[in-house]
């Protein structure tokens, strides 16, 4: 009788479950570092160098961290007199429609209104303005499906890859309102993956590093002063003074939307040591995605690369490597020339992990041919490369090379022959070649 009431129990029970497991949001396993996200990376910011990464290569959404492509053109238009920060843009029929939808981060635009790119550049990179980062578009390329076109170009010439841009701002095309961009989908979402987003990032700090005296301010009014003031927070929560503040913070790009989830592209500093890292798709130990799931995962990152990593010097200036020290000299004046790594290589690697770098030599086939470098020589002449080779576990490479490459020269300059020293050399050369043929003839009949 027990288990014919169990067993009606466990039937009634059932419909219940299964809908409760559907509703629930399923969470993610935990990564080494105790990260919940679908993508993420960390870099050195100097270098390149990448200090971790899990799912890296994959394409996912990367709403508004799609801005910061926006902003390098934006500073390139700058810096090449294109446009100034000064110049004024006048509200098109499209930028005044999305930015009356206060459902997205917007400063509201007048519809005859004309505001300066500056103003514009400070509501995109303080609060994700979608509006504003649409005017800039206009500004640059006419129309923002021709800015498209340059968004594709810069991409491909940054060396990032499969990334999809369909819009300026990050969003959902299904949010402006019917005017997206001309031969993109009515539903379409920019895409990238985190080790392109850190691409971008890095060559954005390099290139215009002045990005991130703007990206710095947690807090400013728009138009202050005037009728259409609006106060900007700054969506990254880690500046110093906000919510999940991290000591070095000063940028860069956050971004959220249903399809690409709660993403960060942070940037710090601590030591004179400068980190990127990017988080895509975070949420929290229940499957639950949110603005402290991205920067739980970020701070988990950063503690990661600052306690873990130290600039080391791997390889020394002046050194040799032990299975070749010379390259051999075509119609020299001497046989061989010595050869060297001409500068030190420094590098971010856990303290423990020095050791366990192996420089090996890569010589230029285009100078050393068959073995051999053609004289005269100079010293100082660039023979090959190094690449280091770790002997146990995974090197993660460089966010934009494969190796780190610092080259090998010859140490001295060696002349080419005279005409009667080659001459000597050949007739030498004939000789032994004579010598070696009979005294392996003879020996064949031993054999």
């Amino acid at each position: 009788m027990k288990k014919e009431l169990r067993k009606w129990v466990a039937v009634l029970l059932m419909p219940l479950l299964l809908l409760m497991s559907f509703g629930a949001p399923v969470a993610k396993a935990e990564s080494a570092l105790g990260l919940h996200v679908d993508g993420a990376i960390l870099i050195d910011a100097e270098s390149g160098k990448i200090l971790y990464e899990e799912n890296a290569e994959t394409p996912l959404g990367i709403a508004s961290m799609s801005k910061m492509m926006t902003e390098y053109l934006l500073f390139e238009a700058i810096s090449e007199g294109k446009i100034s920060w000064d110049q004024e843009y006048r509200v098109t029929d499209y930028t005044y429609a999305i930015s009356q939808d206060r459902r997205l981060s917007n400063v509201p635009l007048r519809k005859d209104g004309t505001y300066t790119i500056r103003e514009l550049y400070e509501a995109l990179a303080i609060y994700s303005a979608n509006a504003a980062t649409i005017a800039i578009a206009e500004t640059i390329a006419g129309t923002e499906t021709e800015f498209l076109k340059m968004m594709d170009a810069k991409a491909k010439e940054l060396g990032l890859t499969d990334y999809k841009f369909v819009n300026s701002t990050g969003l959902n095309n299904k949010d402006l309102q019917g005017m997206h961009p001309q031969g993109t989908g009515p539903e379409d979402e920019n895409v990238m993956p985190a080790k392109s987003v850190a691409l971008l990032a890095y060559r954005l700090i390099h290139d215009y590093p002045e990005v991130l005296e703007t990206t710095k301010i947690s807090k400013k009014t728009f138009r202050e002063g005037t009728t259409d003031a609006i106060e900007m927070h700054n969506w990254n929560f880690m500046l110093p003074g906000l919510v999940y503040e991290y000591q070095g913070v000063d940028g860069l790009k956050t971004g959220t939307t249903d399809f690409a989830g709660h993403c960060f592209t942070g940037t710090a500093t601590r030591d004179g040591k400068r980190l990127i890292a990017v988080v895509m798709k975070a949420v929290d130990a229940k499957g639950v995605g949110s603005y402290k799931a991205r920067f739980d995962a970020t701070r988990a990152l950063f503690d990661y690369g600052f306690s873990q990593f130290s600039e080391q010097e791997i390889v020394p200036a002046g050194y040799k490597f032990e299975k070749q020290k010379t390259v051999d000299i075509n119609k020299g004046k001497e046989k061989t020339v010595a050869i060297e790594v001409k500068e030190p290589i420094k590098m971010m690697v856990k303290t423990n992990e020095k050791d366990q770098y192996v420089p090996e030599l890569v010589l230029d086939e285009k100078v050393v041919k068959n073995g051999q470098i053609d004289a005269p020589v100079k010293a100082g002449t660039v023979v090959g490369h190094v690449k280091l080779a770790k002997t146990e576990g995974t090197d993660y490479g460089y966010i934009d090379s494969k190796d780190a490459k610092m080259d090998v020269v010859t140490t001295t300059t060696v002349e080419k022959a005279g005409w009667f020293s080659l001459m000597l050399s050949a007739i030498g050369n004939f000789f032994v070649g004579i010598w070696e043929s009979v005294t392996g003839f003879v020996k064949g009949w031993f054999d």
